[in-house]
This record gives structure tokens, C-alpha cells and sequence, in this order.
């Protein structure tokens, strides 16, 4: 099989169709009975539809729900740092802040995964001490307005390839506050995968070579004068540029497949069966998009072509509120690894189940078009953490081995 074949057999596991496809079948295997790991009681998702509804109308009387994204983190505390960043960007044209916000939102989402629960981030600016996604958020916002990760003096307020390439764990750890009093996880990692989209960046095949900036995004995906672009396209355009950053070890006949796990109830035919993809982190940088380009007067359509988001707080939801229950109570005191069956597994119920809770959610709020970013943010992921809060006092209900990249 050439490689060519193969990277176009390979390329159907880089679509949302495929992520639900594959998570389907093990869903559906797993409630027939067929998995060591995990029961499903499809019953309990009203239960927790009701708690994800409650929630949400508390959080957002009004139903005005923004989308699940990383601005609502940079929004933590109620302070509007979007609002500090324009008007340093102010005198540009529309395309260009968009650019910026790209810039921004990719670096800082590349930092989000799981901070741990021992670290925090404080803000000089506000006073406020803040930890996990929220500290991750604002710390990136304040480390990019100050020009952390800009090659240009006279423009602090972007991403370039030439300073990511410099930045190591040290450098990492000053921008984000890490000492022994406040630890990281998986420092080394986060510091490596800058340097790596750096050399994404670089690619002479990529569209980013040109600008070697995330920001290029909005350039390949508008190709400069689209007035509508299709959520897929957002996250096609992620996973060709960014793609090759995910060094999970995952691989087809050497085409890298980032966040794509082996499980035996995935399904498919040749090269991919058995292989289910999911992801997470360039669906949540996705999802982190869309507001960019609407604020650049571009319209994000099919938005819900995009998937649940496969995480701990999504699956802990589930497993808290008993939709899944585990077969072996004792896993829940080991430490697994992200590309074991068990975690593959949680992570394909949990978007499977998640498209199953939406429209009971969407029903009991009575608004039958919520987007399923704003179901994630209303939402989904703060119950889980309610949840997680209530029974543990925050961690999550299982413990996954990170380096800081998948989860």
C-alpha cells in the first residue's frame, strides 16, 4: 500500500463523523454487556440531564450561554480581560485581531491540559488566586500579553514560531509560577509541546510557513474573503496544521495519528479498524475558535458536528451520576494510563453518552437549537465539577497518568 493510499485511508479518523462512529460501537457493545470495565444505565441520564439543566439556569438565567471555550476562562473572576486585550490590539483591522485571538487562544489551550490539584496561578493585576483551567487560562493571557511567546518587541501580542522555539520548562515555569511550593503537572511536556508547535509552524508543506503563527488559521480557512465557514473546517484546519504536535506514539504504517486509541470494540474496516479517534484537545481549541471568527464577522455553521469533549469532568458527570458504574470497584484507586483499554473506553462512552444527554437537556430548558458547545459550558462540565466537589472535594473520579498533553 503506498503512502499515499494510506494517508487517505488514514484521514478518515481526522473527522467527527469517524469520532462518533467508532464511540458509538463501543457504547453500544458496552451496553450489551460486553466489557470488563464498565455497566451503562441509559435510565440515569435524565438524572443527570435535570442536574446539568439546574445548573446551567443558575449559572445563566437568562439562557444567553456562551460556548464552552477558553474565553470563558480568561474571564475568570468576572474581570473581562478580552476587553484589555482589544484595546491593546485597537487600530487593526478586523482580520488581524482575529489573528491575535488566534494566537492566544492556541498557545493557551495547548497549556490547559490538567494542571493538577496542587497548583495555582496568582493574578498581580486582580489579586486573585486561581487554579486548574481558569489559572492555566489566565496565566497563559498574562504571560501572552506581556509578550511571552512574540518574537517582536513592538508587538508583543502574538504567537511566533522563533520564540516558542526557545521557551523550556524553566521559562515555562516562571510564566506560570511552578516551584516546589506550587507544582505543575507535566511542566516538561507543556514546555516540549510549544516547542514542537514551533516546528509546526515551520513545516514548509503547512500554511502557517509563511506567517509561522497560529493566527494563520483564519487565513486558510476564510482563504481571505469567506463569509461563512463550517465548524468541521475549523477543526480539519487544526488537525492539518497541528496534528503532528500529539506524540502519543499512535501511528498507521508511520502516519501519526495524535489523539487516536486502539480499542477492540471500535469497529471499522483495513488499516483504521480498530482504531477510535477523539481529539479532545483540538476539539476544545475548535470550540475555542468559533468566537474569533464570529467576532470577525464570520459565521461558524454545522456547529454541532463537533463532539462531546472526552475529559475527566464530562466522564466523571457520567460516572458520579451513575450512567456508568465500574464492574471492578478497586480501579478506581489505580493509576491508568491514557491509552489503556479502560480509559479508551471511558473516553468513548462518555462522548457517546453525552449525544444521547444533549437533547434530554435541550428539552428540559426548552430551547430545542442549543448549540452543543453551550450544552458543555451551561453545562456538562461545571456539573461534573459540582459533582466532583460535592463527593471528593474536586478530583475527579479517576486517575489518569498525564504529561500534560491529552488530558
Amino acid at each position: 500500500m503506498t503512502a499515499v493510499v494510506v494517508k487517505r485511508a488514514v484521514d478518515v479518523l481526522f473527522t467527527p463523523a469517524a469520532i462518533r462512529a467508532r464511540c458509538g460501537a463501543i457504547a453500544a457493545a458496552v451496553t450489551e454487556g460486553d466489557s470488563r470495565h464498565f455497566l451503562v444505565d441509559v435510565d440515569r441520564l435524565d438524572d443527570v440531564a435535570a442536574r446539568v439543566a439546574a445548573i446551567t439556569r443558575s449559572r445563566y438565567p437568562d439562557l444567553a450561554i456562551p460556548y464552552h471555550s477558553r474565553w470563558r476562562h480568561f474571564e475568570a473572576g468576572g474581570i473581562d480581560r478580552k476587553r484589555e486585550l482589544d484595546a491593546l490590539l485597537a487600530g487593526r483591522s478586523a482580520a488581524d485581531v482575529a489573528r491575535a485571538h488566534i494566537d492566544l487562544v492556541v498557545v493557551s489551550v495547548l497549556l490547559d491540559a490538567g494542571a493538577g490539584p496542587a497548583w495555582h496561578y496568582d493574578e498581580g493585576a486582580t489579586g486573585l488566586r486561581l487554579a486548574r483551567s481558569e489559572g492555566l487560562g489566565v496565566a497563559s493571557f498574562r504571560a501572552f500579553v506581556a509578550g511571552a511567546f512574540s518574537a517582536s518587541p513592538n508587538d508583543p501580542c502574538r504567537v511566533d514560531a522563533a520564540a516558542l522555539a526557545g521557551i523550556d520548562a524553566a521559562l515555562l515555569a516562571r510564566w506560570l509560577q511552578v516551584g516546589p511550593n506550587n507544582p505543575l503537572v507535566g511542566l516538561e511536556g507543556r514546555a516540549a509541546l510549544l516547542r514542537r508547535l514551533a516546528a509546526a509552524l515551520l513545516r514548509s508543506d503547512s500554511f502557517f510557513a509563511t506567517a509561522a503563527r497560529p493566527g494563520a488559521i483564519f487565513d486558510a480557512v476564510t482563504h481571505g474573503n469567506a463569509q461563512s465557514v463550517r465548524a468541521a473546517a475549523i477543526l480539519g484546519a487544526v488537525l492539518d496544521g497541528f496534528n503532528s504536535i500529539w506524540l502519543t506514539g499512535n501511528s498507521i504504517e508511520g502516519v501519526a495519528l495524535g489523539d487516536v486509541w486502539r480499542h477492540p470494540a471500535a469497529g471499522g474496516t483495513g488499516v483504521t479498524a480498530g482504531w477510535v479517534p477523539f481529539h479532545k484537545l483540538s476539539q476544545w481549541l475548535t470550540y475555542s475558535l468559533f468566537e474569533p471568527f464570529e467576532w470577525a464577522g464570520i459565521d461558524v455553521a454545522a456547529r454541532d458536528d463537533l463532539t462531546g469533549l472526552p475529559e475527566y469532568r464530562n466522564g466523571g458527570l457520567l460516572l458520579d451520576g451513575g450512567v456508568l458504574t465500574l464492574r471492578n470497584s478497586a480501579d478506581v484507586r489505580t493509576a491508568w494510563d491514557v491509552g489503556s483499554e479502560f480509559v479508551v473506553e471511558w473516553r468513548a462512552l462518555t462522548v457517546a453518552l453525552l449525544d444521547q444527554l444533549a437533547p434530554r437537556v435541550r428539552q428540559l430548558l426548552d430551547v430545542p437549537e442549543l448549540p452543543f458547545a453551550c450544552i458543555l459550558e451551561g453545562g456538562t462540565w461545571a456539573a461534573g465539577r459540582e459533582l466532583a466537589a460535592q463527593l471528593r472535594g474536586g478530583p475527579p473520579p479517576l486517575t489518569i497518568n498525564s504529561d500534560g498533553t491529552v488530558f
